[in-house]
């Protein structure tokens, strides 16, 4: 509870103020709307105005409801029903008139802020909450962190809302990045900071984390567990039981998590507790009274060890795996983030020490280190052999409990096939083909003979037929290494032979099919290498990780820009000119190592995005939800979903024609057989 002589006297209904907003409609997309924020604004300004007793002349409620506002439970008191002919939609000119307009000028002890529908985090981490009149080109938005930023300067008068709250039942994740949305940049500014103004925020996620709402009966999971702790409760004791209620609200999510009803249940951030303190406790310390089980911390003998082990050594393409994996054999919740947090493997494992572990007294590094011996054992047995040696002497020297095999690595057969052109310019193709499983096995070369595609096609389906009867395990991936000239080759419409009666099917239908050039990327090896590296380490996934390229943007500096950084990774062509047309000249120049086009030139249509990356919780394609490292098996769902729409009647999950006619390059650098040439 906060002591009473925080609070000040005079705190009571009327000198109480609160904006209220529900937003469930957006101008930008019908894919945007949701169900239930409105409703959960009412619930909320119903207790405001009821058990609260704050006059409904002090609250602002903005709405934008799916449906019409009549068609809401307006609960029928004299309090709601003066707010149903006062409220506004949720505009961003009705939000900021209110919030840095209106209520500035009340005379007032107490703000509430209460606010239901998409959030997201902009480049700062602020929290952005759209607005109903969000368009494409202009997502109009609240600001919130630079809006409580505002309120605690001296451009509110200083003896008014020495106590504000916020309440925000949205998601945290990031806002997206494709350029087809415009967020903009919003800061409202201020004055200099009033001392004894206290502000209480509480969040339903986590940043990273999506809020969940309850579909069926149109309400957040985060208000219905808030508004059960308000109760009936008034301004008094909600204000010095709301720290209480956030334990209590806290605790209810971590016991669902524990239970193991889903990892994505929502957690919410609380910042500060009436007297500026964090009223969650200090690390390592129940904030709910019970006594926390730690993990141990490496010590000193460890620490050298590792020092040793990871000396010069990059991280590996599984640490990603290796990390999150640490966590799920702790017992414990993997971090928000997206990616790993360091770029060495020393700063990794520090994270993971200072993080400790789960109730089971696991340190987080060990299982780490473990992973890495087990995926380390194919390709440097001695390395590994020197980390297994040290996950053992850690365990006996602080009496750590057993671990279980990490799982094996995804059992995949790849045939590489490498065309190069002969030197003397001839007509035809020299070419070499090699099975990749746990080792690399070459299966077949021209022997200098000079081969046109057709021949190549037959040679393939020759070799594809023969490992159907080895114990090679199944090739799902074929990889056409080619010159330049070659990348825009149909290679996966070959047909190839399937069943009776002659029947033939598209070789991108019935494995994963991709374009490399690996020869193109000596000018830029290690811009490729720092890429692939970067794209690893985020687990495929990161919000910077894609970047949709339109006609606009293919200029003689496009490839300097892509090569600014590792990221993109993964660059998706809007284009209508053919790749070959400057888009593919940027993408090797810059070392960018994946990239999506449609062959020939052309937009499909939906645009790539839309084809290939997962939906949001808005509806949207999420960019930073588009798993990279799966694409080769991405693309071939799409040309089959494409060949089902051209074989029967269309179905709405089902993608357009002309969506098998993509192009996947695919340059991954640590899997590149066979560099000498064949001449």
């Amino acid at each position: 509870m906060t002591p009473a002589d925080l609070l000040p006297p005079s705190l009571g209904p009327r000198r109480t103020f609160a904006l209220v907003a529900g937003v469930e409609r957006y101008d930008i997309s019908h894919r945007w709307n949701l169900r239930g924020p409105a409703r959960d604004a009412l619930r909320f300004a119903h207790w405001l105005t009821g058990p609260a007793q704050v006059p409904p002349g002090n609250v602002r409620l903005l709405l934008s409801p799916l449906d019409a506002p009549e068609s809401l439970d307006w609960s029928q008191s004299p309090a709601m029903a003066e707010l149903r002919t006062a409220h506004w939609p949720a505009t961003e000119e009705n939000v900021k008139s209110a919030l840095l307009d209106e209520l500035p000028q009340c005379d007032g002890d107490l703000l509430w802020i209460f606010w239901a529908g998409h959030g997201y985090l902009g480049p700062r981490q602020e929290l952005i909450l759209p607005c109903a009149d969000a368009r494409p080109g202009q997502i109009r938005h609240l600001n919130l962190d630079s809006a409580l930023r505002w309120w605690r300067t001296d451009l509110v008068k200083q003896r008014r809302f020495p106590l504000q709250a916020a309440l925000v039942d949205s998601c945290r994740v990031d806002a997206p990045r494709d350029t087809r949305w415009n967020f903009g940049t919003t800061d409202y500014g201020g004055g200099s900071s009033v001392p004894g103004r206290r502000q209480f925020r509480l969040y339903a996620s986590r940043e990273g984390e999506a809020a969940q709402n309850d579909a069926e009966r149109g309400a957040g999971r985060f208000t219905e567990a808030l508004l059960g702790e308000l109760g009936q409760r008034s301004v008094r004791e909600s204000v010095t039981g709301l720290p209480g209620a956030a334990r209590s609200i806290h605790r209810t999510f971590q016991e669902r998590r524990e239970r193991g009803e889903g990892w994505q249940l929502p957690q919410f951030v609380v910042d500060r507790d009436w007297d500026a303190c964090s009223f969650l406790g200090l690390p390592g310390e129940d904030p709910f009274g019970a006594p926390t089980c730690r993990a141990a911390r490496l010590d000193q003998r460890a620490w050298d060890g590792l020092g040793e082990l990871f000396e010069g050594r990059e991280l590996p393409r599984c640490a990603y795996e290796a990390y999150v994996w640490a966590f799920k054999v702790a017992g414990c919740a993997a971090p928000v983030g997206v990616g790993l947090p360091c770029d060495s493997l020393l700063d990794v494992v520090q994270d993971l020490d200072e993080r400790q572990g789960g109730r089971g007294g696991m340190p987080l590094a060990v299982p780490f280190v473990r992973f890495l011996a087990e995926r380390a054992a194919a390709g440097d047995a001695a390395w590994a052999a020197r980390l297994r040696a040290w996950v053992g002497a850690t365990r006996e020297r602080l009496a750590l409990p057993a671990l279980p095999p990490p799982p094996p690595p995804p059992r995949r057969a790849v045939v590489h096939v490498r065309l190069e052109t002969p030197p003397g310019g001839e007509p035809g193709f020299l070419a070499r083909m090699w099975l990749r499983g746990e080792r690399a096995e070459h299966i077949w070369e021209s022997q200098g003979e000079r081969l046109r595609l057709e021949g190549v096609r037959e040679e393939l389906v020759r070799q594809l037929a023969l490992l159907g009867a080895e114990p090679h395990g199944i090739v799902d991936r074929i990889e056409f290494h080619v010159p330049y000239e070659l990348l825009d080759a149909d290679f996966d419409q070959w047909p190839v032979p399937r069943g009776r009666a002659g029947k033939h099917r598209a070789l991108g239908l019935l494995y994963q099919v991709v374009v490399c050039c690996p020869e193109e990327r000596a000018d830029t090896r290690a811009e490729w290498h720092a890429s692939w590296r970067w794209l690893c380490a985020r687990g495929g996934r990161h919000p910077d990780a894609v970047r949709v390229v339109r006609d606009a943007e293919v200029t003689d500096a496009l490839g300097m820009e892509l090569a600014a950084g590792p990221a993109p990774a993964c660059v998706l062509a809007h284009t209508t000119a053919a790749p070959d047309a400057g888009l593919l000249e940027a993408v090797l120049e810059a070392g960018v190592p994946v990239a999506v086009w449609r062959r020939g030139g052309g937009v499909p249509a939906p645009a790539l995005l839309d084809l290939l990356a997962p939906a949001g919780a808005d509806g949207r394609p999420d960019p930073g939800a588009l798993d990279v490292l799966a694409l080769p098996a991405r693309v071939r769902e799409v040309r089959r979903a494409a060949a089902g729409a051209g074989a029967g009647p269309v179905r709405a999950h089902q993608a357009p024609a002309g969506a098998d006619q993509l192009v996947l390059l695919w340059d991954d650098p640590d899997d590149v057989p066979g560099l000498r040439s064949l001449a």
